[in-house]
């Protein structure tokens, strides 16, 4: 049984961001390209940040690649942080020659004081550098990696924004999953509603004029998922509650639905459960819709999966809300640190980045094989026996 297995390293100011891979099987194509175009992804949207301006994130393949194709080893993957040269003095692993100036003031929202109080740090730049979000860019690298993998075994993943604030999109709803995905891609908030889109930047231009800022709602669809992927025989096999866990555990996710999610509760079982039929002409079990958002008993059906998540309003404001000192114990506001307006397009880059590492491990899980050939047997031959259930 084969795994997915990764990890990252890096602070948001350090040198740079790692991120190592164990489990890829050898033969996969994998360029550097590829993963650079999906953190390009990652930086667009309005109402990013300046950070945004100084970053120009490529990957750099450190190991477990050569001529093109994965070896079977691990994959280490480096993101350098250009703004580093701008923290000299403040942040590194060398001993500083002066103190710098410590953070004192923690943010609402943030991991800032919880993770000072846990790990003893009374500058609370020892956590918010590791707590923040540019630690996502390497979620996403590794993520470019899984989607290679993935799409090797036909699988595709895209994701589109369906809210921000109080403005909602709908014009999704009548087309299908290429057309999503094409709209979504050209729009600088991934939303494949033109009119929605242009009340969202609305939305998130008059939140910046008052110092605040604006969550929202992203849908990740993934198509040519093969049945079986998951189970039903302990809690932690379920593949509905892996994909929740790897959503959630991205900064600032506040809530995660597969399917209908919130909307099943309010409706009749006759309205949300999806009815089975023959496709005698496929020779296939089908469902005329699709409800369950491609999961049944922590297992894939063989629909495509689809997954929302909500994402929180960003919790550094620059019109600061009331914090405390932590040494003085004084009333005082907030610390601000350079940020962004508004993310849940960027959001939804990592999202799919988490729903396909997530996926890829499933799929070794169940195929787990050293090589891409054999991989791809393996998962031909259980097509077939699907087929002639």
């Amino acid at each position: 049984m084969g795994h997915f297995r990764w990890l990252t390293a890096g602070e948001s100011h350090g040198p740079g961001l790692v991120g190592i891979i164990d489990g890829v099987p050898a033969g996969l194509p994998l360029l550097a390209a590829d993963i650079d175009a999906e953190l390009a992804r990652r930086q667009r949207g309005y109402g990013r940040g300046g950070r945004m301006k100084i970053e120009t994130d490529k990957v750099a393949l450190q190991s477990g690649v050569r001529g093109g194709e994965t070896l079977g080893g691990p994959i280490a993957l480096l993101i350098a942080n250009r703004d580093h040269e701008n923290w000299q003095g403040r942040m590194g692993p060398a001993p500083f020659a002066e103190t710098p100036e410590p953070v004192v003031r923690p943010r609402p929202g943030h991991a800032d004081l919880a993770g000072g109080l846990k790990y003893d740090r009374r500058d609370l730049r020892d956590i918010l550098e590791r707590a923040s979000a540019r630690e996502t860019a390497t979620r996403v690298a590794v993520g470019g990696v899984a989607r290679a993998l993935l799409g090797a075994c036909d699988v595709d993943i895209f994701a589109h924004v369906v809210s921000i604030g109080d403005v909602e999109a709908t014009a999704h709803e009548k087309l299908d999953h290429l057309e999503i995905k094409r709209l979504a891609r050209v729009s600088d908030l991934s939303c494949a509603d033109a009119a929605a889109e242009l009340k969202m930047r609305e939305a998130i231009h008059a939140a910046s004029h008052a110092g605040d800022t604006l969550g929202g709602v992203f849908e990740v669809v993934v198509t040519g998922v093969p049945i079986g992927l998951g189970s039903h025989v302990q809690w932690d096999r379920k593949l509905d509650g892996r994909l929740a866990q790897a959503l959630m555990s991205i900064q600032a996710i506040k809530g995660v639905e597969i399917g209908m999610g919130f909307g099943a509760a309010r409706a009749r079982g006759s309205q949300v459960h999806d009815p089975i039929e023959w496709d005698e002409t496929a020779h296939a079990f089908s469902r005329p819709r699709n409800g369950a958002g491609g999961l049944e008993g922590g297992i894939t059906n063989g629909a495509p999966v689809v997954v929302r998540a909500a994402m929180k309003p960003i919790a550094t404001l620059r019109k600061a809300l009331p914090s405390v000192h932590v040494d003085t114990k004084e009333k005082s506001d907030a610390a601000f640190e350079r940020s962004d307006i508004c993310a849940v397009a960027a959001a939804s880059v990592v999202g799919e980045a988490m729903v396909a590492v997530t996926l890829a491990d499933a799929l070794l899980e169940k195929f787990g094989a050293d090589s891409l050939k054999e991989l791809r047997r393996n998962l031909e031959g259980y097509r077939r026996q699907v087929e002639s259930f």
